[in-house]
């Protein structure tokens, strides 16, 4: 089969396509034929090894993807050969077949989706999940604040939050880029390249601020959002797509009883949280069966390009998501 593989740390130059056996399932495996895989931000950062998970040299790219089960183990009983399913993988999505462990990795992919719309679900939709309903516990009508909304955790968080019955303020770096997001859904954008945001949430909410924000971007923009938050707030760090952690003050925290909520729904996972698994397997393909959270993809690559599907994500050239096609 083909792969795209990384046997060595560098910039996306370093991605190459080789041919490589295709894995055997084991008993409580499947082998799925790659149809479509995303490309998520974590995919860049292992390039330099600087995710918080390292793959060993080498290794096959890509945390996300949708197929057809090709063969399954003598243990899978849920499952069966021509499925069209959702999988997630750490890592190797980026291959011609991927050998995924049945057990909590797989959904079906909903009727009349795209490959690409299934392959650029699971990530977004389990981050934003987790974040919203897990950690922070959205209620109907408070105020939710999503950085980052035109990308593809920050669309899923403007869907969801919307479903779940909040006013929902989107913020990002292009104006062309949010008008997608007023389109799904969010009840005003701000550009925070050209407007202070602050005192515009501030301003739209009479003084209240934003009651849950969800910050995939760090850096300055999450040190501005305590002063945009409001009493009682939940600040939940998703990420840091501007290039590093956040200088977090204290006495903003204390002064705003603030709560301060990391998120990592793949590790929450793989600690034992049964109730993510079980909104895995149950009310993520129920919201994906009613469209919510149903991913915008803007660009699709084969796998020879794949360097230029890194570098569309870096370049900020991306709208939701990016997808490399791996079978027609």
């Amino acid at each position: 089969m083909r792969a795209i593989v990384v046997d060595r740390l560098g910039d996306p130059s370093v991605l190459q396509v080789k041919e490589l056996p295709v894995p055997e399932p084991g008993p409580a495996d499947v082998l799925i034929k790659v149809g479509a895989a995303s490309v998520n931000f974590p995919d860049v950062l292992m390039l330099g090894a600087g995710y918080q998970h390292q793959p060993e040299l080498p290794f096959v790219p890509g945390m996300e993807g949708a197929g057809t089960i090709a063969a399954i183990g003598g243990e899978v009983k849920d499952w069966r050969v021509g499925d069209k399913v959702i999988f997630g993988v750490r890592p190797g999505a980026f291959a011609e077949y991927v050998r995924v462990p049945a057990a909590g990795n797989l959904m079906r992919a909903p009727d009349g989706w795209s490959m690409a719309e299934a392959a650029a679900f699971r990530v977004g939709a389990v981050t934003a999940y987790h974040s919203l309903v897990h950690r922070a516990a959205l209620k109907p009508r408070e105020i939710l604040l999503v950085h980052g909304a035109s990308g593809g955790v920050g669309l899923a968080a403007v869907q969801l939050g919307k479903h779940l019955g909040a006013r929902v303020i989107a913020t990002g770096g292009d104006d062309a880029r949010l008008a997608l997001v007023s389109e799904r859904g969010a009840d005003m954008v701000i550009n925070y390249r050209t407007t202070d945001f602050v005192p515009v949430v501030k301003g739209v909410t009479d003084g209240h601020g934003a009651d849950v924000i969800y910050d995939p971007v760090g850096g300055e923009v999450l040190e501005k959002s305590m002063r945009a938050a409001a009493y009682g707030a939940r600040l939940l760090v998703v990420g840091f797509t501007s290039g590093g952690p956040s200088k977090i003050m204290s006495n903003h925290v204390l002064i705003k009883g603030l709560s301060i909520l990391g998120v990592r729904a793949g590790e929450t996972v793989r600690r034992g949280s049964g109730d993510l698994a079980r909104d895995y397997a149950t009310e993520l393909p129920r919201l994906a069966a009613l469209g919510v959270m149903r991913p915008h993809v803007s660009h699709r690559f084969p796998m020879e390009r794949a360097a230029d599907a890194y570098r569309a994500l870096i370049d900020r050239q991306v709208v939701g998501k990016a997808v490399i096609e791996i079978a027609g």
